[in-house]
């Protein structure tokens, strides 16, 4: 490698640490410029207990949720995969995503893989897959979002309807895409083929592994019984993360300055979802610049109650993100050294064996 290539390589990791980092910084200081942060923490030190102890539950039952539809995606590679494994695999992935954005999806594959000794290319594409269900699931409920306020939406977040039209566009040709690719598999990998082996080996060995895991991922989906299975926790997944948001606002005693509505948590749901799509590590940054918009542009709350709610809400998530995967990866290990095997970690999860491939 030449000394051009090895400097070009390291310009390319700094750049892919430090981009997440300005990002953040850069969203932060839009969200939070102007506001008396003093009286959003002051805010925050009267929240309400029973309201946050309901905030947490409805929490980890909307990732339970997820796992769930994850298992009924993944039936027919394995229909006894284990549910702790699986909802300890989701936790890890929002965990790690809290600290390096979207690796975190690499890393919930990883695990799952070797906790159950599936296939890493076939839990990976059932993982893209699911992200496919998720930002089409999301789409449509920002159109209900749209049907359901009662102004103009679009006025308010000027952003939304391009976003949307982007969104739905990707999404059509994504699905066309995919039809054409389960149907014309053979001659979609060999055209791949032939053209990458212009190139290098190893572009091609990479080609033929992400065909592979793709459509190992949209076999998976098998029967009617699972995909009506998928729709309907699709949806709940949803009603539970708008329900979460609506908890949220008692927390912080919103309904004392104003009326709250599920409604408003759909709304605020689906809108503060575009933040978290951004790379940030957890969303941090976007997440909080978007909550404020919807809820002092959309709703009319001061700039401080709605600084509150971001930054609580985002704390909340990421601190049981972070101890939830630590504890799974140390219950697992537990589980796993009583039976004899080995221990799995952030670096031996990516050890490939036979059976993994």
């Amino acid at each position: 490698m030449t000394s051009d290539n090895v400097n070009n390589n390291q310009l390319a990791k700094v750049v892919g640490y430090t981009f997440p980092i300005l990002i953040t910084i850069l969203f932060l200081y839009f969200a939070f410029r102007g506001i008396n942060l003093s009286e959003s923490f002051l805010i925050i030190a009267r929240s309400a207990i029973l309201p946050l102890i309901l905030y947490i539950i409805v929490f980890f039952l909307s990732h339970l949720a997820r796992a769930i539809r994850w298992k009924y995606i993944i039936n027919s590679v394995k229909n006894d995969v284990s549910m702790f494994h699986l909802f300890g695999s989701v936790m890890v992935g929002y965990g790690v995503s809290c600290v390096v954005p979207r690796l975190g999806e690499l890393y919930r594959g990883l695990f799952l893989g070797k906790w159950e000794g599936l296939s890493r290319s076939t839990i990976i594409g059932t993982i893209v897959v699911e992200r496919i269900i998720d930002i089409a699931a999301f789409a449509f409920a920002a159109l209900i979002s749209v049907s359901i306020f009662q102004a103009n939406l679009y006025d308010k977040i000027v952003w939304l309807k391009t976003s949307l039209i982007i969104g739905f566009s990707l999404i059509f040709c994504l699905t066309l895409f995919l039809i054409f690719l389960v149907k014309f598999q053979e001659i979609f990998r060999n055209g791949l083929i032939k053209i990458s082996n212009k190139l290098c080996d190893k572009i091609t060995s990479r080609v033929k592994s992400i065909f592979d895991t793709l459509l190992s991922g949209l076999s998976s989906i098998k029967g009617t019984k699972n995909i009506i299975f998928i729709v309907v926790w699709t949806i709940l997944i949803l009603l539970l993360y708008a329900l979460n948001s609506y908890v949220g606002f008692y927390i912080l005693g919103l309904d004392s300055s104003g009326s709250v509505t599920f409604k408003m948590a759909w709304i605020l749901m689906t809108i503060s979802s575009f933040g978290v799509m951004i790379p940030t590590p957890g969303g941090t940054g976007p997440y909080h610049a978007i909550s404020i918009l919807v809820l002092t542009q959309l709703f009319l709350f001061s700039n401080e109650i709605s600084a509150a709610y971001a930054i609580l809400t985002h704390f909340i998530n990421y601190v049981l993100f972070i101890l939830s995967t630590l504890l799974f990866i140390y219950i697992v290990n537990k589980q796993r050294e009583k039976k004899g095997l080995q221990k799995e970690t952030f670096l031996s999860v990516f050890n490939l064996n036979k059976e993994e491939k």
